[in-house]
Order: C-alpha cells, then structure tokens, then sequence
C-alpha cells in the first residue's frame, strides 16, 4: 500500500536533540561597513547557486536511475557525487531510499544501510522528519521493522505520515499487534491512518478484523478514501459479505467514488465472487471508462459462475476494443473453456497466448490446462502436462486432478497421482483426505486407513473444513459438530425440524463416509 503524503504538523518529541547546521548549508555574508558590500553580497549569492545547481544536477541524475530501476547506476552515480565533493540534500537522500524500498532485495538493503549511516553523519535522520519518514518505510519494505522502529523512536519531530508509515510496516510484516499499539498511540488518525490497518489485515487474511476495524471507523467520524473503500470491498470479496458488499456500493454511490475505476473493478469481484455475476455486468456496463482489469474482472467473473460463452464473448470483445489481453485475461478465458468442456478450443487460446501475444505461461495457466484435460475425463493427459510443466505443481493443481479421479472413478490413477504427489514432498492436508475419500467412496477401508496413517507419519494434520453463513452483514461460521455459537440450541432445534420433513418427504441420509473416519483420532 502506498502512503499519501499528508500537511499534519509536525509533533516535537520531547527531549529531542537540537538541530544541527547541515554541512549543505549556504552562508551567505552581508557587510554594511564596507564600501564593497553589493560586491560581497553578489559573490556569496554566486557561489550558492553554483553549489545549489550541482546538487540539483547530481540528483536529478540519480533519480533519473532510480525510476528505470536501475538501483547500481543511482549508487554509482551517489559515489560521483561524493567523489565532486558535493554534499546531498534531503531530496537526494529520499530519492535513494524510495529506490531502495520499492526494489527490495539484499543488495537495496545494504546500500540502504549505507545511505542511512551517511545521513546520520549529516543529521538527517533525526532533523528532518521525510528523511527519516522515508528510512522507516525503507526498512519495512525491505523486512527490516526492527530497523525501521530504532529510526521512528529515534527521530527528533514526526508528522502524522511518519506515524502512519510505521502503522503500515509493522502490518505489511505481520507484526499485527506491535501495529496496534503504535495506533493507538497516534496523536490523530485520518483516513491513511486507518486505510494502513484495514489494508494491512486484508492483505494477510484478516477480513473479519478488517471489517470490524473499517466499522471503528466509521463510529470516529472519518470519512474513508477510495484506497479504504477498495481494501473493504476486498474483505467483502473474500468473506463473501454480499449485505455489506451492498452497503458499500451505496456509499459509493452517495460519495465521490462513482466513476472510480478501481472502486467499480473491485465492485464487479466482489458480486461475481459472492454469485450475483448480474450485478457484475450492471457494474461494468455502467463504467464511463474501463480499464484491462475492469475487462478482466468481467472475464473471470463469468467464467467462475459457469457462464463460458458469455466470457468468451467479453474476450473477445475486448480485444476488438483494443485492449491487449494479458496473463489475467487468458487466465479467465481458459477457466472458461474448461467449465463448458471446451478442450480444442482451450488448446487453442493456450497456444495463442504462447506464439501471437508471447506470454510465457505461468502456474494458473498450466492448472486451467490440467483442469481442462481433468473435466474431460482425459487424465493420462493432465498428467503428462502437470509432469512436463516447468514449475512446481501446488496443491490446487494436483488437486484439480485428483477430484477427476474421483467422479471417474479410478482410484489406480489417483494412486499413480499421489505417488508423484509425495515425491514432490507436499506437505499440505487437502490432497490426502481427498484420496482417503476416493478410497472411502469404493468402499476400500483399508486404503482410506493407510492414507490417514502416513498422513500421522508425515506430521500433517487435517484442517478442519467449516461452513459460513451471512445474517445482518455478519459472517457465522461452524465446523462439524460445531456448539459453540450463541444460538446453538435454536440452531439444532432449527435442523432437527429440518431433518424430520426430509424424512417424512422419503429422504434416507448416506452414511457412506462414515466408517472411514472411524479412525480420525490418529489425525
């Protein structure tokens, strides 16, 4: 998430270091007593702009390095600057650690540390608040927090950025509830100070807390930004709030978000996620200027509810609106054809991908093409793409074709699978009790058994599946068994209700996967 720039005042720190005279300073002398005054006058203004420009000259050229990318030429060109004996200023120093937090990796990291022991030479790092400001977003970027919280408890004045900036850092590493206490103690919160939370606990799976935080918010009386609103409609999305993904909607349409493309992208996932791929269409029909990802987002959207032709058409569509598919597009495309059952065609747009658009395709890609094989009952062909791919399969690929394996019914196949599965040394759940429920839907106990057995020696527990449910803009979820919920006995009362019609309407319950977990202690 990118923190917007903000005019708080300052907060002075108490006990702060005085500040100090930057050696980059310009003196300038003025003499009324002597006769030659203009003179002197003229010549120190002189050499000031002469020394001001090679700054500018020099920074300039760095930061010209650092917008390409290209981090060794700015360090480099940082060395010249020395090397001419000019001093950096505070936009030198910012411009180099920005280059250094958006391009993180060891190499940034060091030079970052470098850049950051020269600024403390020159003082920078205490006195000037976007000096120091731009070191704590450097250092938590680059998965340094503890680094970064030495230079925020350290510098001598703080604005409401250099708060916020921490805030996010310690969210972006997981440090959730050192995050909390830095907010909490923040002198004012604005919509970026709450954005940095809500975005942080989106961004690490967190929805609930993100919600129930973007609820504190509103009870405080800020108003949120469209930044807020995009990481809310996230949280909606992926809990599948469709009350509030709603109620959102209509703040958006009651604010100055109603022709944000971003906000509309994200309006037409969340309804395409949470099943209302209609009001998805309403979303993108109504948009005055769409981007890639609005068509995208459409594409996907019909493509994960079953509507295949529809997403082909809107593929289609936009490439004769000009817009060049990209990995995401064909992603959508392929999902599409492997619901319709679209092999030839499928093969084909894979093929397109590669040799017309020359997109070297990715793990998504190749798990469509499995998935599209898998759908078709073609499983020694999903096979020998997953072998052949250049990657590692995940879990959603392997898994994808072992649920093939199971509505055909081959279980010596799902063997073969899961063989290859364990030499690749997956060490998740979900494959495994997919092949113990293969082995418990032939009626094959002791296979079921087995697997459940090495699942022990392999220390991998079973997750335990649960279910949801929206009332009131509020997710309830429950696993098997599950009677911890406030209103346990209206529910049980509810399903035992349930339970009896169902018998008196001839429905006989199938106890099939019963047995196999009669032995479920070992998991």
């Amino acid at each position: 998430m990118i923190l917007r720039a903000c005019t708080a005042t300052p907060t002075k720190l108490p006990k702060s270091p005085s500040p100090i005279s930057s050696p980059n300073q310009t003196h300038f002398t003025f003499s009324s007593s002597n006769s030659n005054s203009n003179t002197n006058q003229n010549l120190s203004l002189g050499h000031a702009a002469k020394y001001t420009d090679a700054i500018v000259t020099w920074t300039s050229s760095i930061a010209h390095h650092c917008k390409s990318g290209h981090l060794v030429k700015a360090a480099a060109e940082f060395v010249r600057m020395r090397e001419a004996d000019v001093e950096p200023n505070y936009i030198t120093f910012i411009t180099l650690l920005s280059a250094c937090a958006h391009y993180p990796s060891r190499a940034s990291i060091s030079f970052g540390t470098t850049i950051h022991a020269y600024a403390c030479k020159l003082g920078f790092h205490v006195n000037d608040v976007m000096v120091g400001t731009a070191l704590i977003d450097m250092y938590a970027k680059c998965a340094r927090v503890d680094s970064a919280r030495l230079v925020f408890d350290h510098m001598g004045v703080r604005n409401l950025v250099s708060w916020n900036t921490m805030v996010d850092g310690y969210m972006r590493n997981g440090r959730i509830e050192d995050a909390l206490q830095v907010f909490d103690g923040l002198p004012a919160k604005n919509a970026i100070s709450w954005t940095a939370l809500i975005g942080g606990f989106v961004k690490k799976d967190y929805h609930e807390e993100a919600l129930e935080c973007f609820r504190e918010m509103q009870f405080t009386g800020v108003e949120p930004d469209y930044v807020t609103v995009i990481a809310v409609i996230a949280a909606c999305a992926n809990l599948g709030t469709l009350g509030l993904g709603l109620w959102v909607h209509r703040f958006v349409m009651t604010q100055g978000f109603r022709n944000n493309v971003r906000v509309s992208n994200s309006l037409i996932d969340v309804y395409s996620r949470c099943g209302c791929i209609e009001l998805a269409r309403q979303v993108f029909d109504g948009m005055r200027h769409r981007t890639l990802v609005s068509w995208n987002s459409i594409i996907v959207g019909l493509a994960v509810n079953g509507l295949a032709d529809e997403a082909l058409n809107y593929f289609n569509s936009m490439q004769k609106e000009g817009f060049e598919p990209d990995g995401v597009s064909y992603t959508g495309a392929l999902t599409a054809c492997s619901h319709a059952g679209l092999v030839d065609e499928g093969l084909r747009i894979f093929e397109n991908m590669k040799s017309v658009h020359r997109i070297a395709p990715i793990i998504e890609h190749y798990g469509c093409l499995v998935d599209l094989y898998s759908r078709a009952g073609r499983l020694e062909e999903a096979l020998n793409v997953l072998k052949n791919m250049p990657m590692k399969p995940n879990q959603v690929v392997m898994g994808s074709l072992l649920a093939a394996c199971r509505t055909q019914g081959d279980i010596e196949f799902a063997e073969n699978v899961m063989i290859y599965l364990i030499d690749l040394d997956s060490g998740g759940d979900s494959n495994y009790v997919l092949l113990s429920n293969i082995y418990a839907a032939a009626g094959k106990w002791d296979g079921a058994n087995k697997v459940r057995r090495r699942m022990k020696e392999r220390g991998i527990q079973k997750k335990p599946g649960f279910s949801s449910i929206e009332i009131d803009s509020s997710i309830h979820k429950f696993v098997a068994g599950d009677k911890s919920h406030e209103d346990n006995d209206h529910i049980y009362a509810a399903l035992e209700l349930l339970s009896f019609e169902l018998q008196l309407c001839g429905y006989v319950p199938d106890f099939y996967g019963k047995e196999s977990y009669e032995d479920d202690s070992i998991l």
